[in-house]
């Protein structure tokens, strides 16, 4: 906790920290302002809702696929610095094009032939923007703190990150789409002005030509980061966690409406739920390992997510229908007597995936050489896009089947078991390194 608040109050880290924290934010504000105003207005069908979420989340997950192999380039061979400000300034354009998107939604002027198609490409203005960023946001850290410092710093931006995701979360669902328009802009020219405090980070070693053949840059950047077995097991065991994340974070906004009949306060709330579970598990992983990065609490952390999202789906079979189609609100939903239960199922879920994936991150930025840091990061992030585009494919197909919402949830349990596999083999791996 000593090195935690020493690095909050650091020139080294605050800017970077903050700047990721307005990211977030923004990115959580546009999509679920974005999600809600969809699913509950403009296509209010479960099937359409589905089908609609599933392909946002693949829209933002597609840039991560192409241009994570250049971003990552980009970040070893140039100031990290100077990368950042560039990002934050294309966020402002990026968000001009959302707010026009949610003000002709808001006003109901050609919404879906213009106000969607508008918001579909701001998200994937912000998957490109979040996939230049996101590499630099963990290998800028070892070069600015000390070794016994970046799991600390990884806990916070991870902590952070999902302190911001809830913020973004809670705005979203209790403010006006106008204000929501608003704030994106306003939130990308804050985050535009923090970015230029970030001190410099120049490249370390050998700056090599980039190579922009996104296909061939992807394919040798994934074979000379999987070099290190406890890399390759960490990319991996990170991939199927964000997979179960996609199928999670695309079905929860869906399952509010047409599973619990709540509103999309509820919606919010649970999101909230999820973020502060995410914020606490990352900040707890910390204090148990004392600064050393190990994996040796992520078999059983993501077991144990399994087993509340198992638990999550049986609570939501015994949930009982509304009558007359009405929407709980809040206060209503919460007076069920199964809320309680629900509430603490998923954040039991989020607490334990905390657990399970800041170790992970952590190895990716502790057993590289530093001049391939940022490199590992987008190496991670190709492999981690593509298991969510596989599963927001998934989910896309399920719901032309048929399949109920609250059924699917149960994929991201089997997912879970395959998360144990491979980081008990992980745990292994770094035994047998040590």
């Amino acid at each position: 906790m000593t090195t935690q608040t020493h690095l909050i109050h650091s020139r080294r880290f605050l800017p970077l920290f903050v700047t990721q924290l307005l990211g977030a934010f923004n990115d959580n504000l546009f999509k679920n302002a974005m999600v809600l105003l969809v699913v509950y207005q403009v296509y209010p069908s479960e099937q359409e809702g589905a089908l609609f979420s599933a392909i946002a989340s693949a829209i933002f997950i597609l840039p991560f696929f192409v241009f994570s192999a250049i971003a990552g380039q980009l970040a070893d061979m140039r100031d990290k610095a100077r990368i950042i400000r560039i990002v934050k300034a294309a966020e402002i354009g990026i968000m001009l094009v959302g707010a026009t998107g949610l003000l002709l939604a808001w006003q109901g002027i050609l919404t879906k032939p213009m106000a969607v198609p508008l918001m579909l490409l701001a998200l994937f203005g912000m998957g490109v923007h979040s996939t230049f960023f996101g590499p630099i946001k963990y290998a800028i850290l070892p070069q600015h703190l000390r070794t016994d410092e970046v799991l600390a710093g990884t806990g916070l931006v991870e902590a952070g990150t999902y302190i911001a995701i809830l913020a973004g979360t809670i705005v979203a669902g209790w403010i006006p789409i106008e204000w929501a328009a608003a704030g994106v802009l306003l939130t990308a020219l804050a985050g535009y002005m923090t970015g230029r405090q970030v001190p410099p980070a120049p490249p370390q070693g050998t700056v090599d030509p980039l190579d922009f053949h996104f296909v061939r840059a992807s394919i040798d950047l994934v074979k000379r980061t999987v070099h290190d077995r406890r890399v390759f097991l960490a990319v991996m065991a990170i991939s199927f966690f964000w997979a179960v994340g996609t199928v999670l974070f695309t079905q929860f906004p869906l399952l509010v409406p047409h599973v619990l009949h709540a509103n999309k306060e509820v919606a919010s709330l649970f999101m909230v739920i999820f973020s502060v579970g995410v914020a606490i598990g990352s900040m707890s992983v910390n204090a148990l390992l004392k600064g050393t990065v190990s994996a040796r609490y992520s078999p059983m952390s993501v077991f144990v997510m399994g087993l509340f999202v198992v638990a999550f789906v049986v609570i939501c079979h015994l949930w009982p229908t509304q009558p007359g189609g009405t929407l709980l609100d809040t206060v209503g939903f919460l007076a069920m007597p199964l809320a309680v239960p629900l509430m603490l199922c998923l954040l039991g879920i989020a607490v334990a995936g905390g657990m399970f994936v800041v170790p992970l991150y952590a190895f990716l930025t502790t057993f590289v050489d530093r001049t391939q840091t940022s490199r590992t990061i987008a190496a991670n992030n190709i492999v981690n896009s593509g298991a969510m585009v596989i599963g927001s494919l998934v989910v896309m197909g399920l719901s032309i089947a048929g399949v109920p919402i609250v059924d699917q949830v149960l994929l991201s349990a089997a997912m879970c078991l395959y998360s144990v596999y491979l980081s008990r083999k992980l745990v292994a791996a770094e035994r047998a390194a040590a």
